[in-house]
């Protein structure tokens, strides 16, 4: 099956469950997956996988974490042509900029020429049932879009 790479930030912890939620749901698809700390790896990397997918958090009002600011910026000069794509995160419904971050690495994707394998999934803090469901649809149709 597709080599899935993770890269994630993650203050709390929170979303690092995230990724896990979803690189754990891949595995049971058949998948190899990945995942990494955003700090120990470099944008070019996804270029080794067949999916790339970033789980951020929102720092403050809207903000990209300080440690993935980097990987996000060189993104956009990464060739994933021919990959699927995927965005997840955790914020704070008490901020005007809820998961902001997810939004812009959906953006800065856009511009590698991957294509998306799913609607991003955004949760508030750390994840319920609910959301635990959300992420392992988002891993399926990720899934689905690899063949």
């Amino acid at each position: 099956m597709a080599l899935v790479k993770i890269v994630y930030a993650s203050m709390t912890g929170n979303t690092e469950e995230i990724a896990d939620i979803v690189g754990n749901k891949l595995e049971e698809l058949g998948h190899t997956v990945d995942i990494d700390e955003c700090t120990t790896v470099d944008a070019a990397d996804f270029e080794d996988a067949d999916v790339a997918i970033v789980a951020t958090y929102t720092y403050g009002d809207g903000e990209l974490p300080d440690e993935i600011v980097d990987f996000y910026e060189d993104l956009a000069d990464v060739n994933l042509s021919g990959k699927i794509y995927g965005v997840v995160g955790s914020g704070d419904t008490f901020y005007d900029y809820f998961c902001q971050s997810v939004d812009e690495f959906e953006n800065q994707f856009a511009l590698t020429g991957a294509t998306k394998g799913a609607d991003s999934v955004k949760v508030d803090l750390a994840a319920e049932d609910e959301d635990i469901e959300n992420l392992e649809n988002f891993a399926e149709q990720i899934s689905a879009k690899v063949g």
